[in-house]
């Protein structure tokens, strides 16, 4: 590397070293983690519009929610966060509309096709605050949202949430923070720390040693599922937050081409 940080990410799973395909936890030495993302900066803040110029007028963005990915977060034996259509309400509703649903504290996640989620705390009076641009700034829900729908998000992470009038402070002592001085990696990890307080949300929270706590479960069909394993619930954001932007469609795809390629080393291993 030298004197240069290199951006680590990936781009399939192809060059992931993963975990049981099938949801189980074996008993074998071999790598299972996920990519680390140490020097890696999240997404939404970085595309903003996909890199498309927003024209006044600009139809809604399209979203096709059969195209979410279902997972689950594990630390350790613990779920603490969960996206199914089974467990929570997934529609998404128009930015005029949500403002008729949501509470002062309250998470919210604007969503499109081909993009990162977007996640704000709502505030009260119409007014949002968010990390965007690599600033942590007060807007109007509507301007935030950049004409994609959205969701109330309180319950996908199952840890207990603060009174809502911290979870607003939380939110608005942070305003004005851009840059260097951002804890926070990407819009999700800024809206939940908001909302739980929990330091795993901020940039190095967690130091990266020893055995994998997390585990990302990610649900192929009804029977079938895919782990991959993280030292760091920040990590491990990343990674989810890259199935979003990808769809259910290509991140299936590309399990199925690397678990093709897996089984065919094993049979030619053995075979030899």
């Amino acid at each position: 590397m030298g004197n240069h940080v290199e951006k680590l990410t990936h781009l399939s799973y192809e060059e992931v070293p993963t975990a049981d395909p099938n949801g189980c936890d074996t008993e074998d030495d071999g790598p299972r983690i996920g990519v680390s993302y140490i020097f890696s900066t999240d997404d939404d803040e970085l595309e903003d519009n996909g890199g498309i110029d927003k024209d006044q007028g600009q139809e809604e963005k399209h979203y096709d929610k059969r195209n979410e990915l279902e997972c689950a977060v594990f630390r350790r034996e613990e779920c603490i966060y969960e996206k199914s259509a089974k467990t929570v309400d997934m529609g998404t509703y128009s930015p005029e509309n949500l403002l008729n649903k949501c509470k002062p504290g309250d998470l919210v996640e604007f969503v499109a096709t081909g993009q990162y989620p977007h996640w704000v705390v709502y505030v009260g009076d119409f007014q949002v605050v968010h990390l965007h641009r690599a600033e942590i700034k007060n807007s109007f829900l509507t301007d935030a949202s950049q004409d994609r729908r959205g969701r109330i998000v309180n319950d996908l992470y199952k840890l207990k949430p603060l009174n809502p009038e911290v979870v607003v402070q939380n939110a608005m002592e942070q305003v004005g923070l851009k840059d260097r001085e951002l804890s926070w990696r990407n819009s999700e990890c800024f809206a939940a720390w908001c909302k739980f307080g929990k330091r795993e949300f901020k940039i190095g929270g967690e130091i990266r040693i020893g055995k994998q706590p997390y585990r990302l479960k990610i649900q192929l069909s009804e029977k079938k599922a895919h782990v991959l394993e993280f030292q760091s619930l920040e990590d491990l954001i990343m990674e989810k937050r890259r199935n979003d932007q990808t769809g259910r469609a290509v991140v299936i795809q590309e399990l199925a081409s690397h678990l093709n390629c897996v089984e065919e080393f094993r049979n030619d291993h053995f075979t030899n």
